[in-house]
């Protein structure tokens, strides 16, 4: 694994020992970019389910101004850290221990706003739109945010527009599946 582009294009970044993750691959990562970015100018991510904090890293390292990293394992939040320390930047990452739904708490008591979110769930526990509700009425995505869905092909994510959710984008990779959304804050 390595971060494909941007100002820490090339650096190698280590996986989560084990078969508790499966990190995404350079290929998916890659493109995954070329569909949302390639580029970012500023701005503030989060990924729910960082595993080795792949994705995060490449945002940064692409434009992105910060980055949230939550995972509730010990080990990946040892291997994210790791990964951080590649990039020479620790000052751009927040890393926390704790679950998804705890986390969207914290985070919304703390103020978080962002704009790109990346939602890569152990498949078997996948629980994307019940996530994506949760940020909205948690008021953590900024209007316009996009969110990003990795799943496989058992997972069920609605192919139109729902709730506050615009669908731009359904693309398939071997088993992994990308769906791509963009929130619109409802007006007052």
């Amino acid at each position: 694994m390595r971060i494909v582009s941007g100002k820490f294009g090339g650096r190698r970044l280590s996986a989560v020992p084990g078969m508790a993750t499966r990190p995404t691959t350079d290929k998916v990562k890659e493109a995954l970019f070329n569909i949302i970015g390639p580029y970012f100018d500023g701005g503030t991510s989060l990924d729910l389910f960082g595993g080795s904090g792949g994705l995060s890293i490449e945002a940064v390292s692409r434009g992105v101004e910060t980055a949230v990293i939550v995972d509730r394992q010990y080990q990946a939040i040892k291997t994210i850290k790791k990964n951080i320390a590649v990039t020479k930047h620790p000052e751009q990452f927040t890393v926390f221990k704790m679950d998804a739904n705890k986390a969207l708490t914290v985070l919304a008591k703390k103020g978080y706003s962002f704009d790109l979110v990346f939602l890569d769930p152990p498949y078997a526990k996948q629980q994307i739109k019940k996530n994506m509700l949760a940020m909205a009425e948690k008021r953590l995505l900024s209007s316009g945010a996009l969110i990003v869905a990795e799943t496989d092909e058992t997972a069920h994510l609605p192919l139109e527009d729902w709730a506050a959710f615009s669908f731009i984008k359904r693309q398939s990779y071997g088993i992994t599946f990308l769906t791509i959304y963009r929130y619109q804050k409802e007006e007052k």
